[in-house]
């Protein structure tokens, strides 16, 4: 499932990004087929990085090597809110692929997320606001408000509400 940068640029405003975040299911038998779809020279990719991100439920990447451009796979979790956005995703249309993207409500929440952890980062800030104001007539309002008092980001998204241009 597509998330961060990408997420908020289909939903919101479009910025430029050094990476793509993707939430992923995997097993360990499915580390030499990634490798595989993405063979060196090509791309760096680190089959024990890979192994260790799937038993730690944590994050690899890989590497484009001519231009140095970045997948972060980030290995669905146990969380309840993890758990929550993965089951919501949708699907679109992105260069004739159809990939699955999070709801703009689970990018709010999670850019949200990502404020708060980065000391009120500007970026994820104004990411979460520009989706809030190009999806607010078809938010799930009731969804936002429960997962932003569970993930502490209530405050946030009662900013968001103060500075958006939403009429």
């Amino acid at each position: 499932m597509v998330t961060g940068a990408i997420a908020s640029s289909l939903q919101g405003a479009p910025r430029t990004t050094h990476d793509i975040d993707v939430v992923v299911t995997m097993k360990t038998d499915d580390a030499d087929t990634l490798i595989n779809a993405f063979p060196p020279p090509d791309y760096y990719l680190d089959k024990g990085s890979i192994i260790e991100a799937i038993k730690r439920k944590s994050s690899f990447n890989l590497v484009e090597v001519n231009t140095g451009f970045k997948v972060d796979f980030w290995l669905l979790t146990d969380d309840p809110f993890d758990q929550s956005r993965f089951s919501r995703k949708s699907t679109e249309e992105l260069e004739e692929l159809r990939v699955y993207v999070s709801t703009p409500e689970d990018t709010i929440l999670m850019k949200l997320k990502w404020a708060r952890m980065m000391g009120g980062s500007k970026k994820q800030f104004t990411d979460a606001l520009r989706v809030y104001e190009l999806q607010h007539g078809v938010l799930d309002t009731d969804y936002l408000e429960r997962w932003a008092g569970e993930l502490g980001v209530k405050m946030l998204l009662e900013r968001i509400r103060e500075e958006s241009s939403v009429v």
